[in-house]
C-alpha cells in the first residue's frame, strides 16, 4: 500500500475510529487527574479545618485572659478614687492622703484579679506611680517593674505618654518568667479642664499565660502562631518572626489567605482570626509541604493508573476497532453492488451508507407527501358532499370514513361553522406570503385546534372549508347524556380563545344534532342560517341555532314596533336639536325590536331604513330638503347599506343623527334669539316639573297648566312641543305610563287601582291611553312582567 492509498483512507471510518477511541483514552486520565485533585482538596480541607478549629480555640482561651484585663482597666478608669484625684484641684497635701487611700484599695483589685500579673497608674501631676499597696517614683517604678535591659527609662515614658488610647503593646517585666515581656494594656487618661496630661492605666498578663494555647496548636500543625494588635505589631510568637513577616502582615490587612513564595521557605498556608472582645489578631502560618507529605501516595496511585489505563485501552482499542469494521465494511459492500453504475468518491463509509438511506427516505417522504395531498382533497371534497346532502356516492361513506381514518363514535352528528372576520388584516401582517398559502396556513392552524379541542371532550371533530367557510363536522359521543350542547359551545368558546394569539377574530355558529349521515346536511344548514344572524347579534360571536330558531306557537315573539305617533316623536325631538334625547329615543326603539329573542333580518334592515327615512322627513320638515346634511353626504346611505351588522348600521345611523340634529339646532338659533331660547327652556323645565309632582291630580290638563305658567294652554303647548319634541298632554299621558308600568312591577294593586294612582277616574281611559302609547294592554304588560 503506497503514500497515496494511505491518504485517501483517511477519510475512512476505522480511521475516525481509531482518532475517537484515542480520544477516548483522556477519559480515565482526566478522572484519575480529578480524583487526584479531589483528594488533595479533600486533605487541605481537612488540615485547614482542623487548623481553624485549633485557632478558634486559642482566641478563645486568649481572649478570655484579655477580657479580665479589659475588665479591669475599666474599672479602675472609672474608679470614683481616682477620677477625684486625677481631676481635682485639692492641695498636695490632701492629694498625697487621697492616693495612699486608692493604692490600699488596689490590693483588693490584685485579689480580685488574680491571673492579671501587674496593673499600675502613672500620676502626672506628682510624677509618680500608683500601685497596690504604694506610691512610687517613675524612675523607682521603672527600675521594679521594666529594668530588663531591653527597654531604656526614656522610651518607657514614650510608650506611657504617647501611645493610643486603649492600645495593646508588649512591655518587659522583671518578676515575670522568662521571657521577662508582658502584654501590656494601656489606656490614656482624659486631660483635665486645664488641658494637662493626667495619667495613663497601665494593666499587664504575663506571657507566659499565653504560651499554652499557642504551643498546643503550633505543636499540632508544625506551624507559627501570631498575635497581632490592631496596628499589626507582632505581640507574641511561639517562634521567631520569619523574614517574610512583611508578606505575613499585608495578607492579614488585604483578608487573603495564600501566603506568596518565600524564597527560605516554600509557600506557606495564612490562617487568621479576629478577637471577639479586642481589636487583637490571631494568625497561623503553616508550611505548605505538610500537604504534600499526605498526598503523596495519592499522586502516586494516580500515575501509576493512567500508565494502566493508557496500556489496556490501546490494546482494546485495536481489538475492537477490527472486530466493528466487518459488518460496516460489508453493509457498503452490499450498497455498492445494488449502485455499481456509481463511482465511489467518498471514503467514508458511514457518509456512504447516510446517504443512501438518505435518498431513499427522500422518496418514500414525496410519496407519502403526495399521498397525503390526495387523501386531504379527497376527504375535503366528501365532507363537501355530506354538507350539501349529496348521499350518492360510488364508495358508501362508511367506508370512506375507516379509509381516511376518520372514526365515527355514534351515528349522531353536529356542525360548528367559522367565519374568520379579519382575514384580510391577517395577509397584510404576514408580508411576503403569497395570499393562498395565507389562507393554507388559517386553514391549517383552525383544523389542528378545532379537531384537537372536539376530541378532548370526547367527540370526534373534523374540519373542511366549504363555501369559503371552516365547517367542523362533529361526531357526537355515545351515550348522549343531554351535555352535547354546552360541550359544542365550550369547544366554540376555547377555540375563539386560543385562536386569539395568532390575531384571528372568529365568528362561530353552531346548527343542531341531527342523526344519520343524511342530517349532516340539514346540521350544516342550520348553521349557516345562525351565522346569517350575526348581522343582528355582531361578530366575534358565538350564535347557536336554538337562538334564532323561531318557534311557531311563540306568537309574542314576532313584531315590528315603530307606530306612526314614535316616528312623530323622533321627528319632533329631531326638529327641536335635541341629540341627547333623540339618540335615547332611537335607542329604545332599537333595543325594543332587537331584544326580542327572534326578528328576522328582512324587517331588521326595514327598521334601519325606517329610522334613516324619519330623519329625512325631520330635514324636509325643517324646509331644507337638499341641505348640505344630506348633500354634503352622498355615501351615507351606501355606508349604512355596507355595514355587516345592526350595531356597525347604528352607529352610522348615530353619526347622521348628530349632523341632522346640528342642524335642527342651527335653523333654530336662526330664528329665535339665545335669550328667548332660554328662557323657553326654563319654561319647559318647570312645566315638565309641575307634571311630574301634580301627576296624580285627576284635573290636570294642559288649560290648567296655562293658568298656573299665566298663559294660554294651547300657546303653553306649542312652547313645550318646540322645546322637547312633544305637546303638554302627550308628555302628561307618558309620565302618567310611566308611572303605571312601574307600579305594575312592584306593587300588586289591580289596574283599576293603579289608573286612580296615577291620575284616570276611568279604568277605559287609562287602558285605551296605555295601548296608544305601548302597543298592549295593560293587563296584557302585567302578565308579561
Amino acid at each position: 500500500m503506497n503514500i497515496r492509498q494511505l491518504w485517501k483512507k483517511r477519510k475512512s471510518i476505522i480511521f475516525t475510529w481509531l482518532i475517537s477511541y484515542s480520544t477516548v483514552l483522556f477519559v480515565p486520565i482526566l478522572i484519575s487527574l480529578i480524583v487526584y485533585s479531589q483528594s488533595s482538596g479533600a486533605l487541605r480541607s481537612e488540615i485547614h479545618r482542623a487548623n481553624d478549629s485549633m485557632l478558634k480555640q486559642v482566641r478563645y482561651t486568649i481572649d478570655n485572659q484579655i477580657d479580665l484585663m479589659k475588665r479591669l482597666n475599666m474599672e479602675l478608669t472609672w474608679n470614683a478614687k481616682l477620677q477625684t484625684l486625677m481631676y481635682s484641684s485639692m492641695p498636695d497635701g490632701s492629694a498625697q492622703f487621697s492616693a495612699y487611700e486608692l493604692v490600699k484599695d488596689f490590693r483588693m483589685y490584685q485579689t480580685s484579679y488574680a491571673s492579671i500579673d501587674e496593673f499600675y497608674v502613672t500620676w502626672e501631676r506628682e510624677a509618680s506611680v500608683l500601685r497596690p499597696g504604694n506610691v512610687r517614683d517613675m524612675k523607682t517604678a521603672f527600675n521594679t517593674l521594666h529594668q530588663t535591659g531591653k527597654m531604656t527609662y526614656e522610651q518607657w515614658l514614650a510608650v506611657i505618654g504617647g501611645s493610643e488610647h486603649n492600645q495593646f503593646m508588649v512591655l518587659p517585666h522583671l518578676d515575670s518568667a522568662q521571657p521577662n515581656t508582658s502584654i501590656a494594656y494601656i489606656t490614656r487618661l482624659p486631660k483635665d479642664l486645664n488641658g494637662k496630661e493626667t495619667g495613663t492605666v497601665v494593666v499587664m498578663a504575663d506571657t507566659v499565660r499565653f504560651q499554652a494555647a499557642i504551643e498546643s496548636i503550633s505543636g499540632f500543625s508544625g506551624g507559627q502562631v501570631l498575635i497581632l494588635n490592631r496596628n499589626n505589631e507582632v505581640l507574641l510568637s511561639n517562634l521567631p518572626v520569619q523574614a517574610d513577616e512583611k508578606h505575613i502582615l499585608e495578607r492579614i490587612k488585604g483578608g487573603g489567605q495564600t501566603m506568596p513564595a518565600s524564597a527560605k521557605d516554600g509557600s506557606s498556608e495564612l490562617f487568621y482570626l479576629k478577637s471577639a472582645v479586642s481589636d487583637l489578631k490571631y494568625a497561623l502560618v503553616i508550611p505548605s509541604s505538610i500537604y504534600w507529605e499526605k498526598a503523596e501516595y495519592v499522586r502516586q496511585f494516580t500515575y501509576i493508573s493512567i500508565l494502566i489505563s493508557i496500556m489496556g485501552a490501546g490494546v482494546l482499542t485495536w481489538f475492537f476497532m477490527r472486530r466493528n469494521y466487518s459488518p460496516i465494511q460489508q453493509l457498503v459492500q452490499s450498497l455498492s453492488d445494488k449502485n455499481a453504475y456509481e463511482e465511489r468518491t467518498e471514503w467514508n463509509e458511514l457518509s456512504f451508507i447516510q446517504r443512501a438511506i438518505s435518498t431513499a427516505r427522500s422518496e418514500k417522504e414525496n410519496i407519502a407527501l403526495q399521498l397525503q395531498i390526495h387523501q386531504n382533497v379527497l376527504r375535503s371534497n366528501m365532507l363537501n358532499r355530506l354538507m350539501k346532502g349529496k348521499l350518492d356516492s360510488p364508495i358508501p361513506y362508511e367506508e370512506a370514513f375507516k379509509s381516511f381514518n376518520m372514526k365515527l363514535l355514534s351515528d349522531e352528528f353536529a356542525v360548528i361553522l367559522f367565519v374568520v372576520e379579519n382575514d384580510g388584516s391577517l395577509a397584510e401582517n404576514m408580508p411576503g406570503i403569497d395570499i393562498n398559502e395565507t389562507r393554507k396556513l388559517i386553514h391549517f392552524i383552525i383544523t389542528n385546534v378545532v379537531e384537537e379541542l372536539a376530541g378532548q371532550h370526547r367527540h370526534a371533530g373534523y374540519v373542511a372549508e366549504v363555501d369559503d367557510m371552516m365547517v367542523c363536522l362533529v361526531n357526537l359521543a355515545e351515550p348522549d347524556d343531554g351535555r352535547y350542547k354546552d360541550e359544542l359551545r365550550m369547544i366554540a368558546g376555547e377555540a375563539q380563545r386560543f385562536l386569539m394569539r395568532y390575531q384571528m377574530d372568529l365568528t362561530v355558529s353552531i346548527g343542531g344534532k341531527h342523526a344519520n349521515l343524511s342530517g349532516i346536511a340539514a346540521a350544516y344548514q342550520e348553521a349557516v342560517d345562525a351565522m346569517e344572524y350575526k348581522m343582528v347579534l355582531g361578530k366575534k360571536g358565538i350564535i347557536t341555532y336554538d337562538d334564532i330558531r323561531i318557534d311557531p306557537a311563540d306568537h309574542s315573539q314576532f313584531g315590528y314596533y315603530y307606530p306612526l305617533q314614535a316616528e312623530q316623536q323622533m321627528i319632533n325631538l329631531i326638529k327641536a336639536g335635541d341629540f341627547e334625547h333623540a339618540s335615547a329615543f332611537m335607542k329604545e326603539i332599537t333595543d325594543r325590536n332587537f331584544n326580542k329573542p327572534i326578528m328576522s333580518l328582512t324587517l331588521a334592515r326595514c327598521l334601519i331604513f325606517d329610522l334613516v327615512g324619519t330623519m329625512v322627513k325631520a330635514i324636509n320638515e325643517l324646509g331644507d330638503g337638499d341641505s348640505s346634511v344630506l348633500g354634503g353626504n352622498p355615501l351615507w346611505m351606501d355606508q349604512i347599506i355596507a355595514c355587516d351588522t345592526i350595531q356597525e348600521m347604528q352607529d352610522e345611523l348615530q353619526i347622521l343623527l348628530r349632523e341632522v340634529c346640528a342642524f335642527a339646532v342651527a335653523r333654530l338659533e336662526t330664528n329665535v334669539t339665545h335669550e328667548r331660547a332660554e328662557s323657553l327652556r326654563e319654561l319647559t323645565a318647570r312645566v315638565a316639573h309641575h307634571i311630574e309632582d301634580h301627576y296624580q291630580d285627576f284635573n290636570l290638563n294642559v288649560n290648567m297648566i296655562g293658568e298656573r305658567f299665566d298663559l294660554k294652554g294651547s300657546y303653553l303647548s306649542k312652547l313645550f312641543k318646540t322645546q322637547t319634541g312633544e305637546g303638554l298632554l302627550d308628555y302628561i299621558h307618558k309620565y302618567r305610563i310611566k308611572q303605571a308600568k312601574w307600579m305594575m312591577k312592584s306593587r300588586q294593586e289591580s289596574i283599576s287601582d293603579i289608573s286612580r294612582l296615577v291620575g284616570y277616574n276611568d279604568a277605559a281611559t287609562f287602558i285605551r291611553v296605555f295601548k296608544k302609547y305601548e302597543g298592549i294592554t295593560p293587563g296584557k304588560y302585567k302578565e308579561i312582567h
